[in-house]
């Protein structure tokens, strides 16, 4: 099966007013096939780079299976219009973009830990029990409460060369959807970013409009639930407390006997959605 590596001297910048470009550099192995190296390529490179949209690419066959993969990047308005992937033409539009939209509303979570007890108080004769933060203790259960979480939802909508926009692309959004970010991403932190995923609409026959989703919750250190401190999560970890009973003013009462932090989203690489990072 063919594979596609980027090479060291990738990454290459023509600075100037008029005409700056980014080059990429790639080398597919393994097929003597230039319809695989093709697909291989179209559904692997990213749309932009570094701010600069895709204008064309060229392989060269090296023999025994390698092939070398040069990929330009430029200003939307300087593309050729031979510069989609196969020959179709390119007709400028609209300026690429991106455009950005966000909301702070935040997110509800269920939780049965308070950050602080406030205030305890008891019938006359009576001190109250110590739960040691949980909410709403009820015999046997520690029922809760549902709270505001920040959460920071934003999207970035771009428009792309409808080449780009292959069924490998496509694929790559749909593995995507659902992880969260394995490296820094628009200023988050890794573990800080859920991608929710993307919609597009063609425009025409030469370009596609699609919205990236995403939401970010801050990853958290030195947290502590009761008498357990040292505490870290990252943001889209899931922490839950055990609760175990203790004697307390001559009572049990629950309180937190162990906390663990959860990994329910797989990590993901956000650079090969092609936006940047």
């Amino acid at each position: 099966m063919p594979v596609i590596v980027e090479t060291f001297e990738s990454g290459g910048a023509t600075v100037g007013p008029d005409s700056p470009a980014v080059d990429l550099h790639y080398a597919v192995l393994g097929t003597e096939s230039d319809l695989d190296v093709r697909a291989l390529v179209e559904g692997t490179i990213p749309a932009i780079v570094r701010g600069m949209v895709f204008q064309n690419y060229r392989i060269d066959h090296k023999g025994g299976g390698v092939w070398d993969v040069s990929v330009r990047y430029g200003r939307e308005e300087s593309q050729a219009a031979d510069a989609l992937p196969g020959g179709d033409p390119v007709t400028p539009e609209a300026p690429l973009g991106p455009s950005y939209t966000f909301e702070t509303s935040g997110g509800t979570q269920h939780i049965t830990q308070s950050l602080q007890t406030v205030a305890k108080h008891a019938r006359p004769g009576k001190n109250p029990p110590d739960f040691k933060g949980a909410i709403g203790v009820n015999g046997d259960s520690v029922e809760g409460t549902d709270v505001t979480v920040p959460v920071f939802r934003f999207s970035e909508t771009y428009s792309i060369p409808a080449g780009l926009v292959t069924h490998g692309y496509k694929v790559v959004l749909f593995h995507l959807t659902g992880r969260v970010n394995n490296a820094p991403f628009k200023g988050f932190a890794a573990g800080e970013v859920l991608f929710l995923g993307a919609s597009g609409s063609r425009r025409g026959i030469e370009k596609w409009e699609i919205s990236y989703q995403f939401a970010a919750s801050p990853n958290a250190v030195g947290l502590q639930v009761g008498d357990i401190a040292g505490i870290a999560k990252k943001g889209w970890e899931y922490l839950w407390v055990r609760y175990g009973d203790v004697e307390d003013e001559k009572v049990l009462v629950k309180q937190p006997e162990s906390v663990h932090v959860e990994r329910v989203y797989e990590p993901g690489n956000f650079a090969l959605l092609g936006i940047g990072v």
